[in-house]
């Protein structure tokens, strides 16, 4: 049943400077709502994280996977052979077509971007390309370019900034879009890079890194931490290091890049120990800037950090009553998803409608190396810093019968429960599909069920979903009050 109109004395007005996740969802939630929409988008619906970041850089990592299917079919038995004009069999080498690669995933961003635009389009929403600004508290002016020719003006009742972010540039390594390169501009290569090194080893690091090890590329990943992905499970961590380095990835932990140089048809790195490494490409992946500068944030009165970031509450709320803010440019968690959430959220609480404040803890967020890493809700660590009260179950992913079977020999599933009531508080899953087998750790998470809740539910036998009540299981909490069943 579809949600019912709120009924306003006068219709209100909504105005959305950024078409990504959180305009995106924002404008349809205020649409379906009764308001009057306007979205103001410069590159195109989707934004960055349809049409430069998450959608072609998980197509991508989706072909890689392919990729590691195929070499792997021998070890279950499956052999790949041509035979020659003799009629005696040739065992085939795996080629990359990288122009078709990323032919594909461009088209797949655009189709994706095509699709949302029509959405917005069938809910009545009025849509422009422009650069938006802010022009008050009241007013977005859409223009043709920072400093360009003002063409338009709108006034709204409720303003939503979703700007989102930018790749950090650093004066010492600028990208050429050729040889030096952020992440958004991978997508023009026309071959597999001989030697990609890879600076920065957080979560876009790492999934590039792994993607492009997997398509068959030499990498080197320089890492200025002791391990991959700083902050993360250092479980999750350590599987994934050593399946880069049983890959031939050579990592180098503990290592800053100081500057990254053209030199002839490569680049050479030069680290701050005065060492350097010589390769074809670089990815620069040392973090992200929000695009916040020269949109009229400040002369608004819009509260903002050091670093750019507009200061939002948990339902998307700005300093400025009528202002609101979702996504990367925000000092909320950098994902597409939640992005999303808070774009709705902020719509609800400005239109009237029921509004549950976004918990930080209840975010499930997935890293799409190979194997994959999905988290929700409390970790390990915060348990070993006294934050929380509570017990840790881990289970190797090898010892799942669905497992052997498909030939997962890397990951584990970890469930996170307090201490004497059970209650689930948050899991790590390290597997192939990761991000699809944390949902139910999620749904348990966000429902507080106990772990002997949890274990009751049937799971498909052989099921790498199994795991999750086999690890439920074995965290039985003795005594505990018994649900009805």
């Amino acid at each position: 049943m579809g949600r019912m109109s709120l009924s306003f004395e006068r219709t209100q007005s909504v105005a959305v400077i950024g078409g990504g996740p959180g305009g995106y969802e924002a404008a349809l939630a205020a649409a379906q709502l009764g308001a009057e929409v306007t979205v103001v988008e410069r590159a195109g619906i989707g934004g960055s994280a349809v049409i430069t970041d998450v959608v072609p850089s998980k197509t991508l990592i989706a072909t890689a996977d392919a990729a590691v299917a195929i070499r792997g079919a021998g070890d279950l038995g499956v052999q790949l052979f041509a035979k020659s004009d003799s009629g005696k069999p040739l065992k085939p080498e795996i080629a990359i077509n990288l122009t078709a690669v990323n032919k594909r995933l461009l088209s797949l961003a655009r189709q994706q971007s095509d699709d949302m635009r029509a959405s917005l389009a069938e809910a009545g929403v009025r849509i422009i390309s422009g650069h938006g600004r802010l022009e008050g508290e009241n007013a977005v002016v859409v223009s043709t370019g920072p400093g360009g020719t003002d063409f338009d003006r709108i006034e709204a009742d409720t303003l939503l900034v979703s700007t989102g972010a930018s790749p950090r540039e650093l004066p010492t390594a600028k990208p050429d879009g050729e040889r030096i390169l952020t992440w958004t501009q991978l997508y023009d290569m026309k071959e597999l890079p001989t030697h990609l090194i890879v600076v920065g080893s957080g979560v876009t690091g790492a999934e590039f890194a792994g993607a492009y090890m997997n398509l068959g590329a030499k990498v080197t990943l320089v890492s200025s931490r002791d391990q991959v992905l700083p902050g993360e499970d250092t479980d999750a961590a350590a599987v994934l290091e050593k399946v880069f380095k049983r890959g031939g990835m050579t990592l180098l932990s503990k290592s800053r890049a100081d500057k990254v140089e053209r030199a002839g048809d490569g680049v050479v790195v030069t680290l701050s120990d005065g060492r350097t490494v010589e390769g074809s490409h670089c990815l620069m992946a040392v973090g992200s800037i929000p695009n916040t500068a020269g949109i009229g944030l400040e002369q608004a009165g819009v509260q903002m950090t050091e670093s750019g970031h507009i200061q939002v509450n948990r339902v998307a709320r700005t300093s400025v009553p009528n202002i609101y803010a979702a996504g990367d440019c925000t000092t909320f968690v950098p994902l597409a998803s939640v992005a999303s959430m808070q774009g709705r959220t902020a719509v609800f609480h400005a239109l009237g409608d029921v509004v549950i404040p976004l918990e930080r803890r209840r975010i499930t967020s997935n890293i799409f190396t190979a194997p994959e890493i999905a988290t929700i809700g409390w970790q390990e660590k915060d348990i070993a810093e006294g934050l929380i009260n509570g017990v840790v179950h881990k289970l190797p992913l090898a010892s799942n019968p669905r497992a052997k079977m498909m030939g997962i020999k890397d990951g584990f599933v970890k469930l996170i429960a307090r201490q004497g009531s059970g209650t689930v508080i948050g899991g790590v899953i390290v597997g192939p599909r990761a991000s699809e087998l944390i949902y139910p750790i999620a749904i348990a998470v966000e429902r507080r069920l106990t772990v002997d809740q949890v274990s009751r539910v049937f799971a498909v036998y052989p099921s790498l979903s199994g795991s999750i009540t086999d690890a439920a299981r074995a965290m039985h909490v003795v005594d505990h009050t018994v649900y009805g069943g």
